[in-house]
């Protein structure tokens, strides 16, 4: 008697041997199951191929882009073989050389059996007269880049891609159109054009901030927008300023060794933070130009104990250091010292050293004016080079003869206005002095001469002296520029300022002359001289 086969675990099939679960179906299945893997291209189970190590699909690829092939008889994909046919029924065109479908009627290619649009012949232009290609509006290339029109061509273009244009693109166009020239007001508009189409708020104070460039410069874009809107009213002023002066003051501070930089920059908070309550006490606060004067005089003491001294904290300066620091520039001994004091007083109030060093120092010297002056033929020569020479910069003349003349300071100079002028008196209101100042024909007519110069700029700045950064705002001319200003003549305004003041005080009373420029009795009285002129005293 035989032995009874077993059913199939899986199907229920009959097993014909021995000690076996499965059928010789479900077995086959179990190995050929355990033989594949997943293919790394197709991610289905497949038997991967020994050579490439995917399945026997994958593994048929194009020789062309390296693409699935599915035929097993092509060795291109169907978008090579299409290519390789059209590649196939194309020639070299007898007129390009280039490869192409060559028609049969012209026996070209079809680029160049395409008939060419007829060019326009040359004609003279409507402006020069030259016979050249015309741009457009009867003119050649280079006298349409120079049509006034073309900013407000751009203008209108804008406006008809813009599906919500702002009420004030054309104001904005006819103030670009005033003070740039037809170039650079097409391509500030051209920018204008890619703000208002980044799909973000098209009001005033949006589009000035989106117009700011990254860095110490905001871009000749924002600087038009921020004054047109500030004029009209339809924006707030950027805090530009505001950024230029905090990065001034971190390149001063990181400029400290590390060691002695937590103490300069607190110090530099604390300047901002008695800056802001003597604003809301009402008082004088600190300028920028102060804050960083101070920072730069710690910057040089900190790198002049780190690299002379070897000294790395606060605590180790003692009197000694600070007098050979003051001794490396006695003329700025006051001012370094006023500073050293402020610093270390905050230094110890914080408990960065234990004893203030410059608490026994005194700025030694005399007290009185010790300034170089002009000789009275150097004054002549300078009269007459801003008088007689037609080669001197207006804003040379303007500044030197106001100066030389009437004792005028930079900073009254530069903040002078067109309104501040009386054309029928023939006076200018100066500074904070109380009166106006009537002027002389000489130092009339260089500020004719730099009227003349600002009217040929076409600029709405105010200011008197306008430079070509300044023409385009309503700002005054940077201290840099008019401190350069009298280079050419070899004097400082500084020197020939105090040579007017050392003799209108040596000659009147010193309290008239105050009263006059607007300065407090102590200004005179420093440019007193220590001694009587012999011949005002009488005859022995």
């Amino acid at each position: 008697m035989g032995v009874k086969q077993s059913d199939c675990i899986g199907f229920g099939a009959p097993v014909g041997f021995i000690d076996r679960h499965y059928c010789c179906r479900c077995t086959a299945q179990q190995k050929e199951a355990a033989a594949r893997a997943a293919c790394p291209r197709c991610d289905q189970q497949r038997v991967l191929q020994a050579d490439t190590g995917r399945c026997i699909t994958c593994s048929r690829v194009c020789t062309g882009c390296g693409n699935p092939v599915r035929s097993k008889s092509s060795a291109l994909c169907r978008t090579c073989l299409r290519e390789a046919e059209r590649d196939a029924a194309k020639a070299p065109c007898p007129r390009c050389s280039r490869p192409g479908y060559i028609r049969k009627d012209s026996r070209w290619c079809g680029h160049c059996s395409r008939p060419r649009q007829a060019k326009q012949p040359p004609r003279a232009c409507e402006q020069c007269g030259r016979v050249r290609k015309h741009a457009g509006l009867g003119l050649c290339s280079a006298c349409w880049q120079r049509h006034p029109d073309r900013p407000f061509v751009r203008a209108e273009h804008l406006i008809a891609e813009l599906d919500n244009p702002p009420d004030w693109l054309q104001d904005f166009t006819t103030d670009l159109a005033a003070k740039y020239s037809v170039g650079r007001a097409c391509t500030m508009i051209t920018s204008l054009g890619r703000l208002l189409r980044d799909g973000q708020p098209n009001l005033p104070q949006s589009v000035l901030e989106r117009s700011r460039r990254p860095g110490r410069s905001m871009g000749s874009l924002a600087r038009a927008l921020e004054t047109f809107f500030t004029t009209r009213g339809l924006a707030m002023a950027t805090d530009q300023a505001e950024r230029l002066a905090a990065g001034r003051r971190r390149r001063r501070i990181l400029a400290v060794p590390d060691p002695l930089r937590p103490s300069v920059e607190a110090f530099a908070d604390f300047m901002i933070r008695s800056r802001e309550r003597s604003r809301r006490a009402g008082t004088l606060p600190r300028t920028d130009a102060t804050i960083e004067a101070a920072l730069a005089i710690v910057r040089d003491l900190a790198l002049f104990l780190a690299g002379e001294r070897g000294k790395r904290d606060w605590a180790l300066t003692d009197v000694h250091d600070l007098e050979a620091f003051l001794a490396s520039s006695p003329k700025a001994r006051k001012r370094r010292l006023v500073v050293l004091g402020q610093f270390f007083r905050f230094a110890r109030s914080q408990k960065f050293v234990l004893v203030d060093p410059a608490r026994g120092l005194t700025a030694r010297g005399p007290s009185g004016f010790t300034g170089a002056t002009l000789t009275l033929d150097q004054q002549r020569v300078l009269f007459r080079r801003w008088t007689t020479d037609p080669a001197v910069h207006p804003h040379e003349a303007l500044l030197g003869m106001l100066a030389l003349l009437h004792g005028a300071s930079s900073r009254e100079v530069k903040m002078l206005q067109a309104v501040d002028l009386d054309f029928r008196a023939r006076t200018a209101r100066l500074g904070d002095r109380p009166h106006p100042v009537p002027l002389d024909p000489a130092s009339w007519a260089a500020v004719e001469r730099c009227l003349a110069h600002r009217e040929a700029q076409r600029t709405d700045n105010p200011h008197v002296m306008v430079t070509r950064q300044t023409k385009s705002g309503r700002g005054p001319a940077s201290t840099a520029y008019v401190s350069h200003v009298l280079d050419a003549c070899g004097f400082p305004p500084r020197m020939i300022r105090c040579t007017r003041l050392l003799d209108l005080v040596n000659t009147m009373d010193p309290k008239l002359v105050a009263g006059a420029f607007g300065m407090g009795p102590e200004a005179t009285m420093i440019y007193l001289a220590d001694h009587v002129d012999p011949g005002r005293m009488p005859d022995a």
